[in-house]
């Protein structure tokens, strides 16, 4: 047998894998591998419909019971989200009617005293998310999330909250600051939507992210999909 890794063949027998599958070590690579690898993957259909279940707030132990996947697989899907494309690449073209809805939610990593706030763009026509960001509650995380807009949504007119960051940032002759007029009712709606469906923005849960890699990841992964799902009103 030959590593795959390396191509050398200097290779030993290194245990069995819990399944009972030959492992190998190879000394040139210092690498763990099996004799046929293939035979033990996911296809993307089986991989879209586990990620479709942990996006249902499923649990990744949850997932370990129902699909019998291991947690550390599902892990390394979910970090492949740095691979994603540009969010922009998800929207659909920009109007000059276009109207954008911003909030934040609250969440966090590890322990409630890490707050991770989710400052989140929404546009009111498509329900679809132009941009996000994620950090403090304060100035520089709103920043981010105003230039990570697209140019094509720059000049759109922008409800929010009275919370100071935006009225500091956004533009005053965009901004509509509102509050119990229903002008932010979408985007709202969507903070619902996040915690009902990834169960690490729960309040109150066991399912919290360990890192703010993952957290983002997770995150990032969800609004792609969501993105997909919509279409124009």
């Amino acid at each position: 047998m030959k590593c795959y890794h390396s191509g050398g063949s200097q290779v030993r027998k290194h245990g069995k894998t819990r399944n009972g599958k030959q492992r190998f070590w190879c000394r040139a690579c210092q690498c763990s591998l099996r004799e046929q690898p293939q035979t033990n993957g996911y296809d993307d259909q089986r991989k879209e419909v586990i990620l479709r279940a942990y996006h249902e707030r499923a649990s990744l132990r949850g997932l370990t019971r129902v699909f019998g996947v291991s947690r550390n697989t599902v892990s390394s899907w979910l970090k492949k989200a740095k691979a994603l494309p540009p969010l922009e690449q998800t929207l659909l073209a920009a109007q000059e009617s276009n109207e954008l809805e911003l909030d934040e939610m609250w969440s966090f990593v590890r322990k409630r005293k890490n707050k991770r706030w989710l400052w989140l763009a929404l546009c009111r026509r498509t329900r679809q998310v132009v941009a996000y960001a994620l950090g403090s509650r304060g100035l520089k995380t709103c920043r981010l999330l105003w230039q990570r807009i697209p140019h094509s949504y720059k000049n759109s007119v922008c409800y929010s909250d009275f919370w100071k960051a935006y009225q500091a940032v956004v533009p005053a002759q965009q901004h509509r600051p509102s509050e119990r007029q229903g002008k932010t009712n979408h985007v709202e709606r969507l903070n619902n939507i996040l915690r009902q469906r990834l169960a690490r923005l729960v309040r109150r849960t066991l399912s919290f992210s360990k890192t703010n890699a993952m957290h983002e990841a997770v995150i990032k992964l969800f609004i792609h999909h969501y993105n997909a799902q919509c279409s124009p009103r």
